[in-house]
């Protein structure tokens, strides 16, 4: 008697083969078609609506500027599971004098002299020009939001405001705007008297 040969695969194992094949190829198809340019794939567009808010007069003499470059490192952990981001920021400050201060300016005309105290210096913008990304990792089930992209913003924007202090740049502003106003205002023969206020 000859005995009769045993499947490898029953009927069940053959079908969950075939639809993991056809998965597979799905999946593969699917990956190919959305990286077509011809299949419905294009690229980003980017639109932007501009909304005025407010506009207002400013009187302000911008008498420093300066570039700064900083690292941002921001850490969140939620659950054990923490995201990681290492960004290098690059800005601009402004530093200068508030004109609505109200500066004290008094002209001597028998003395041909010109006497003004003017307030002292204020960081007036920080623009950030440029923000670069050199490492990100999300936690597994903590990933990278909107919000995150806004703390490290606020991170960025707050570090700049402190580099700026650090440099020492309002008080180069007042040495500055005192220097600038001096020859602006020396003309026929008047003597100008420049000083910021409380030094």
């Amino acid at each position: 008697m000859v005995p009769t040969p045993r499947r490898a695969f029953g009927p069940g194992a053959i079908l969950i083969i075939v639809a993991l094949l056809l998965l597979i190829a799905f999946g593969y198809c699917a990956s190919r078609v959305a990286r077509s340019p011809f299949l419905g794939r294009s690229e980003p567009v980017v639109t932007h609506d501009i909304v005025v808010q407010q506009i207002r007069n400013v009187a302000k003499l911008v008498s420093s500027e300066a570039s700064v470059r900083d690292v941002v490192s921001y850490q969140n952990t939620w659950y054990g599971s923490t995201k990681r981001s290492l960004v290098v920021v690059t800005g601009r400050l402004l530093a200068g004098i508030d004109l609505k201060d109200n500066p004290d300016v008094r002209i001597d005309d028998a003395n041909r002299r010109i006497i003004i105290r003017i307030p002292p210096a204020k960081l007036i913008a920080v623009e950030i020009r440029d923000m670069q990304t050199y490492d990100e990792h999300g936690g597994l089930w903590n990933p990278f939001t909107p919000e995150d992209r806004d703390a490290i913003q606020r991170q960025a924007r707050a570090q700049l405001l402190a580099a700026g202090s650090q440099m020492e740049l309002l008080k180069h502003a007042n040495e500055s705007a005192v220097e600038m106003l001096r020859m602006l205002l020396a003309k026929d023969g008047y003597t100008v008297d420049v000083a910021v206020r409380g030094t």
